[in-house]
């Protein structure tokens, strides 16, 4: 995709300051499969995206976030609804504009690199400049930019390698440095890092957040990678069947998520289903009774996470008590993982430190404050 910009492109309408960076209406897609059934791949989705944030599309194989973005990149072509970027409109189904993806002042770096093999690392990084549009820049502009471009991704010595000659975390960094050449307000990202291993994703999730923070470009992010989108984003949009659940800050899709799937796709939990008991103020479930802040859902689906349960040789005197046995220990580094069973139920239980007070065979009790025990209707979209 040739990546140009919102002041350069020539566009017939020009970008106003102050509109949203990116602006997405009633946007919908929908994809026929080979049995002939229709799928909405994107089903009326409505986001804001502001200058400078990084806004994370989150989900898992098939939710519609791929879609979504290429679809503000103009690389897919919705049948309702409307996409404006920096103020302009580039897409709107009821007016029949359809701006062409080079027209659009986006960049976009992709899953598989998509870098030239037969270019080296500086020209594969000047090939936008080469095709933008309005003033060429001179041949020595061009260098000194694609150099700083390099420099600014950690691949200044790197220039007149080829493609086949980098490692895979190092064609990431080209990529990334021919999205930023340009000088676009928007950069599209399509889950850029889950082709390098752990350890070099890690290294360049930092370099990604201070380069956008140093330049302040508006970032789109797709990825399924729970801890990449906690890492980087300023705003989490998490979708499941084509529709946004939830958007909000890392912290708000983290400890207070609006539905059950955001919940449990969004950290680790442990579950009970309940029923509302009005007389005990409380939900029973198959290990007694549970209580919780939210009060007067039947049935339910309750929900807490293992980093907010406390493991105990007796009957916690407040909160939730779980009665159990544990049945494996997993030391993992941060914390210790105990999985304890009661009943036909297994629960994980987190506890920091390097201290193993429990071991396999131990009979324990789970704490579990209140507050903490997350509640929703069984079925439901929504939490009441």
């Amino acid at each position: 995709m040739q990546a140009t910009t919102a002041r350069e492109h020539g566009s017939d309408v020009p970008a106003r300051p102050g509109e949203h960076a990116v602006e997405i209406r009633a946007l919908s897609k929908r994809f026929r499969r080979r049995d002939g059934t229709v799928v909405p791949a994107i089903d009326e989705v409505e986001l804001l995206v502001e200058p400078g944030e990084i806004v994370v599309l989150l989900g898992p194989s098939g939710c519609g976030k791929t879609t979504l973005l290429r679809s503000v990149a103009g690389l897919e072509t919705p049948e309702s609804g409307r996409i404006s970027v920096g103020g302009r409109v580039v897409f709107d189904a009821a007016e029949k504009v359809d701006m062409p993806a080079e027209r659009r002042g986006l960049s976009m770096v992709f899953q598989s690199y998509a870098l030239w093999p037969h270019m080296t690392a500086a020209r594969n990084v000047r090939y936008p400049l080469e095709n933008r549009r309005g003033r060429r820049m001179s041949r020595k502009e061009m260098a000194a930019k694609v150099q700083r471009t390099l420099e600014l991704v950690g691949m200044g010595g790197l220039g007149e390698q080829y493609p086949a000659q980098l490692s895979g975390g190092q064609q990431q960094r080209v990529a990334l440095a021919r999205a930023l050449v340009n000088d676009s307000d928007v950069v599209l990202f399509d889950e850029p890092l889950s082709n390098v291993d752990a350890k070099v994703r890690e290294q360049l999730r930092t370099e990604l957040l201070a380069t956008q923070r140093r330049l302040g470009f508006t970032a789109l992010f797709v990825t399924h990678d729970q801890g990449e989108a906690m890492e980087l984003a300023t705003r989490i949009a998490v979708l499941d069947q084509g529709r946004v659940q939830q958007i909000g800050t890392p912290t708000e899709v983290y400890a207070r998520p609006a539905t059950e799937y955001v919940a449990k796709f969004i950290g680790n939990t442990n579950e009970l289903s309940g029923t509302w008991d009005e007389a005990s103020g409380s939900y029973t479930t198959a290990l007694g009774a549970v209580r919780a802040t939210k009060r007067g859902i039947s049935p339910a689906c309750l929900l807490w996470r293992p980093e907010h349960c406390s493991l105990h040789r007796e009957r916690p005197t407040s909160g939730n008590g779980l009665e159990g046995r544990v049945v494996a220990v997993l030391y993992l580094g941060t914390h210790t993982e105990y999985l304890v069973r009661s009943g036909d139920v297994r629960s994980r239980v987190w506890v920091s430190g390097r201290n193993v007070d429990f071991q396999e065979g131990d009979d324990v009790w789970i704490g579990i404050p209140e507050e903490e025990v997350m509640v929703y209707p069984t079925g439901a979209e929504v939490s009441a």
